[in-house]
């Protein structure tokens, strides 16, 4: 430990488990071992959830249509999502990170950070931490799990890519600065494709480019993430553990079997997602203030419309008349509508249940 630093060099983990939802239907189904499956629906409009490594070795990934990655791995098993199994084994993982340190920030049900600076084993080395974290993971569930360990939060997420499948990576403070110049933006964990386009105009490809901007560039350009951008750039990450972590949104959407070009119709397509976005809050003990509505044409143009209210909104009645009210501003639709959203954010507690679990109801599934 350096006696100059203001404070000790922290420990911090990021657990990621491995083709989550695909690995829990091979490890229960043994004729699924070792075949390209594809967790979601195999209908003309389903959406891949995860796939298994078998098929992302023929490009199919989460979030691509299914018709799109059955064409890629014309093999490829379709097995519909068992949510309540999988929050229940996203929940055995959990009760083993709390057996380490109580300082765990989900992330979504199969990955998460962990503080083991000062842990409840009194382990000294984080890398031990983490490979007893993934053998007992193993143990007790049968499942992978790839581990990163490094003094930030930024740097943890990116070791844990580094030896997936089933293993783990270390950056240490001498190291991280030079492994942040030599990666590729577009790679760095909160830089997304439009971003990283964004970032690719002004020069910045690297984190070595990222680098050479000021301060004042990055904010000029990138407004509150160019603080966030600067301190990356220099393997510098502040942000904290955060055990008490609140998501931000609850969401639900659904794609149609066919494009619905009536309002009536698609009005009455809200009903079901606010009810899927109440249900979560009532379960939750949350409520919100903030109506967004996501509209996608058959297209693929989508538009948004949101509200906000001065209170958070009481009951399921609130949230639709408020969705159908939005969908109204958009209508007569430019284009066929093959999709709609809802979502319920500006979230505050009300007092009941455990806003921390995470929910899967933005998948639409």
């Amino acid at each position: 430990m350096n006696d100059m630093s203001p404070s000790p060099i922290r420990k911090i983990v990021h657990v990621d488990m491995d083709a989550f939802y695909a690995s829990v239907e091979q490890r229960d189904n043994p004729d699924l071992r070792g075949k390209p499956i594809a967790v979601g629906g195999s209908a003309a409009r389903g959406v891949v959830a995860a796939a298994s490594y078998e098929a992302r070795a023929y490009g199919v990934h989460s979030a691509m249509p299914s018709v799109t990655a059955k064409r890629k791995c014309p093999d490829l098993i379709f097995v519909p999502p068992r949510f309540d199994v999988y929050k229940a084994v996203s929940q055995q993982i959990r009760d083993i990170f709390a057996e380490y340190t109580p300082l765990i920030e989900p992330l979504s049900l199969d990955e998460a950070y962990l503080d083991v600076t000062d842990n409840l084993k009194g382990m000294e080395i984080a890398t031990e931490i983490a490979l007893e974290i993934r053998a007992k993971i193993k143990q007790v569930t049968g499942l992978n799990a790839s581990a990163g360990i490094s003094y930030n939060k930024f740097l943890a997420k990116m070791a844990s890519d580094l030896n997936k499948p089933n293993g783990q990576a270390v950056i240490t403070p001498k190291n991280g600065p030079a492994f942040v110049e030599s990666l590729p933006v577009k790679k760095f964990h909160g830089v997304g494709p439009a971003t990283a386009e964004r970032m690719r105009k002004y020069g910045i490809e690297t984190g070595l480019d990222l680098k050479s901007k000021s301060l004042e560039f990055l904010q000029m350009h990138f407004g509150k993430s160019g603080p966030y951008f600067y301190g990356i750039a220099r393997g510098i990450d502040e942000r904290q553990v955060k055990p008490n972590r609140i998501r931000k949104s609850v969401g639900a959407e659904d794609t149609f079997v066919e494009d619905i070009a009536d309002l009536d119709l698609a009005a009455a397509e809200l009903r079901p997602l606010a009810e899927k976005v109440w249900r979560y809050c009532e379960a939750q003990g949350i409520s919100g203030k903030t109506v967004t509505v996501k509209i996608k044409y058959s297209d693929f143009t989508q538009a948004t419309r949101s509200r906000t209210s001065t209170i958070s909104l009481a009951n399921m009645a609130d949230i639709l008349d408020t969705a159908a009210d939005l969908l109204t501003t958009v209508y007569p639709f430019k284009r066929p509508v093959r999709l709609l959203g809802v979502t319920l954010s500006s979230l505050t507690t009300t007092g009941n249940g455990d806003a921390q679990r995470q929910s899967q109801l933005d998948l639409g599934l």
